[in-house]
């Protein structure tokens, strides 16, 4: 199958930079919001984007009326019933994302494959929720889509070959480097990055140095473009926590639980950029 035309549900930070990135490679797209409003905000935000663009001369005028043009915002879920592939980026939990595949089974053609951008959850039970499990697979985008390389296309049990070629094929026509992996808990990138994340804030508990002084090590030793507890910040500490979770839930490895600091942190709503206040300061 080609995807030519793209559900997306949920219209935030991932669900309109995934707009942007397929409408932009000539993918019709019909972005789905809860409310028309937000949809139609998410549209104008995304204009805004693409004339600064323009301003920086990374996109000429006609590329910006063309991407605009294959963008359609809807609050009604019906509306993806014709397309070839629905990518869900709704909130992070499990339940949420459950109830909404077993409503999109029904309301989408037969054909329709159905995916997931979820970072750590369990693809297979989403796809148990419907009664297409072979046409189910998870397509994680990282943040900003538009301009990060990488998509993880994460194969539950129950996904058919011809399921995971069609989404490998959708993320190479965005542009995308893709990966295929298995269905576990954090599949490859957050497998290996929030332990490393987690044993930062380690550090810190134990008082073995300074945020400041493990962020510099980190950017200054391994050349990381940022230091680990202020990528923290930038992810969430909420988030973070989820997925720290969802991996100790499924591995159970000592080295999976989560630092007490973060979780005490995310109980006094500390919760980086988002609140203004996680290991950093940003109220100012």
């Amino acid at each position: 199958m080609t995807v030519k035309r793209l559900g997306i549900v949920g219209s935030g930070i991932m669900g309109s930079g995934v707009a942007e990135t397929a409408a932009k490679a000539g993918i019709e797209v019909v972005l789905r919001s809860r409310q028309q409003e937000t949809a139609d905000a998410t549209v104008a935000a995304l204009e805004k984007s693409l004339n600064k663009q323009i301003e920086k001369g990374r996109l000429s005028e006609e590329d910006r009326d063309g991407t605009l043009s294959r963008v359609t915002a809807t609050s009604d879920l019906h509306a993806l019933k014709d397309c070839d592939l629905v990518l869900e980026s709704v909130v992070e939990d499990l339940a949420t994302k459950k109830e909404l595949f077993n409503e999109l089974d029904r309301i989408c053609q037969d054909a329709t494959i159905l995916a997931t951008n979820t970072s750590t959850l369990p693809v297979v039970e989403m796809a148990m929720e419907t009664g297409r499990a072979d046409k189910v697979c998870g397509v994680h985008f990282f943040n900003p889509a538009p301009m990060m390389a990488l998509v993880e296309i994460v194969r539950p049990l129950t996904a058919s070959d011809d399921t995971i070629a069609a989404a490998t094929a959708f993320a190479e026509a965005c542009g995308k480097t893709p990966v295929q992996v298995k269905d576990q808990a954090g599949f490859i990138v957050n497998a290996l990055l929030f332990p490393y994340l987690n044993n930062a804030v380690r550090l810190l508990e134990n008082a073995t140095a300074s945020k400041d002084d493990i962020d510099s090590a980190m950017k200054g030793g391994c050349n990381f473009p940022m230091g680990p507890l202020a990528l923290l910040d930038l992810v969430g500490l909420d988030t973070s926590l989820a997925i720290i979770d969802a991996l100790y839930e499924e591995f159970r490895d000592p080295n999976y639980a989560a630092v007490p600091l973060l979780r005490r942190m995310v109980s006094a709503g500390q919760l980086g950029r988002k609140s203004g206040q996680g290991f950093y300061d940003y109220s100012r």
